[in-house]
């Protein structure tokens, strides 16, 4: 019974949410002021999803609902707020197994189907206590941590429930320089609280970066050193060290070049039991015009043939990287290189559906150490709002050449938050 009331709270959610009564004057989810200087500022985010997986020997068919809702208080005067946020996420449709990793005696551990690693669970998503300037920030508590496009940091906000970090952060803006440093003693990871002891991962991680602006080009240098404490996860203790330039330049007054590369070196660390070095390598061109965005680039995830080690981002959000199909969340031994083109188009025109966009977008993709061709993959999206109210529409299509399988992907999602 439980069960059927918080689904049929999570399903209707995105809608009602949608249209929601308004106090006086205010518009529903806006601060609240309780007393002078004191804002209470609600969080309210629901998701509705239908995630289907299409390869030769399992399918899958997920449709999951998540909650995620808390409470931001802040105090003006001091520059302090505090925020705690509480995340559920229901299967409501669960032909699907949510854990891509043996976990004794766990009904969501379901091998007959693929995987879509949105287990039913609740957590405390977010716990932190800011002090926050214009010129300077320090977050204390689990808290969720983006770093630039999240390609070595990132919350992995595509699934039901994120990634966040238990840390002390730290920003800091000189002018036109920027300082961040991160020191996080626990990763909390997107499977939940029914993933037993994968459900975190203690250690230390040290994420840190330094950026400055130079016209309308943004250079960073920056490290990420991973310590693992469990012996399933030593394989994923690694330093990097690296950095990456990107900018945008106006070629016409409706023309934009977008320029981006980065290069990064990683090597073992702690009790990783493996002593590699790989390499890291990025570039990225864009034209923009009226609206149509054309990119095309190159990634390299290398490998050190000797040790049968690549180089790999295991905080990242991997979803966002080398094709939505999800073939490549973990480097393949012989590296990754990735050649891809996307287009893309806004259309803020269409006044009926309001943040019309869609993209489409090809992947190649070949192995570092032998040349040999992994696959191919067209991925393509589709999304718009109606009311508060936003709506996607996803595919990807791998064509397995000499890297796993033929899979099939599609997602429906409604999301409303506040």
């Amino acid at each position: 019974m439980k069960n059927r009331i918080l689904a049929a709270a999570l399903l209707a959610s995105p809608i009602a949410l949608a249209h929601p009564a308004q106090a006086a004057g205010k518009t529903f989810g806006d601060p609240v002021a309780v007393a002078d200087g004191v804002t209470i500022d609600p969080i309210i985010d629901a998701r509705l999803r239908y995630e289907g997986v299409d390869q030769p020997t399992t399918d899958a068919d997920a449709l999951t609902a998540r909650l995620r809702a808390g409470i931001e208080v802040k105090h003006a005067p001091s520059h302090l707020s505090f925020l705690v946020e509480a995340e559920g996420t229901l299967g409501i449709s669960k032909q699907y197994n949510a854990f891509p990793f043996a976990l004794a005696g766990s009904p969501q551990r379901r091998t007959q189907f693929a995987v879509v690693p949105d287990a039913e669970s609740i957590d405390l998503n977010r716990l932190q206590v800011q002090y926050k300037t214009k010129a300077f920030a320090l977050t204390l508590g689990r808290q969720r941590i983006n770093l630039d496009d999240q390609r070595f940091v990132g919350s992995v906000s595509w699934r039901q429930n994120e990634q966040t970090f238990d840390a002390v952060r730290a920003e800091a803006t000189l002018g036109p320089v920027s300082l961040d440093g991160t020191y996080a003693i626990q990763q909390d990871s997107i499977f939940g609280s029914e993933a037993g002891p994968r459900r975190s991962m203690d250690g230390d991680f040290v994420f840190l970066g330094a950026s400055a602006k130079f016209g309308p080009v943004t250079a960073k240098a920056f490290s990420y050193i991973l310590d693992y404490d469990e012996a399933f996860a030593f394989a994923n203790s690694s330093q990097t060290y690296g950095a990456r330039l990107g900018g945008s330049y106006p070629l016409s007054k409706s023309v934009k070049l977008n320029v981006l590369a980065s290069y990064a070196r990683q090597k073992d660390m702690g009790q990783n039991p493996t002593t590699y070095e790989a390499d890291y390598v990025l570039g990225e061109l864009g034209l923009g015009y009226q609206g149509f965005t054309l990119t095309g680039g190159y990634e390299k995830l290398g490998a050190d043939k000797a040790a049968g080690k690549s180089f790999q981002t295991p905080l990242a959000t991997l979803h966002k990287f080398n094709g939505w199909a999800d073939l490549f969340l973990t480097t393949p031994a012989g590296g990754l290189e990735d050649y891809y083109v996307t287009l893309a188009k806004a259309l803020p025109k269409v006044k009926a559906l309001p943040g019309l966009n869609a993209n489409v977008t090809y992947h190649e993709f070949h192995s570092d150490v032998t040349g040999a061709k992994y696959g191919t993959e067209w991925d393509a999206s589709l999304g718009f709002k109606t009311g508060k109210v936003g709506w996607v529409a996803k595919y990807a299509n791998y064509n397995a050449k000499t890297f796993g399988v033929d899979r099939q992907m599609l997602w429906l999602q409604a999301e409303v938050a506040f």
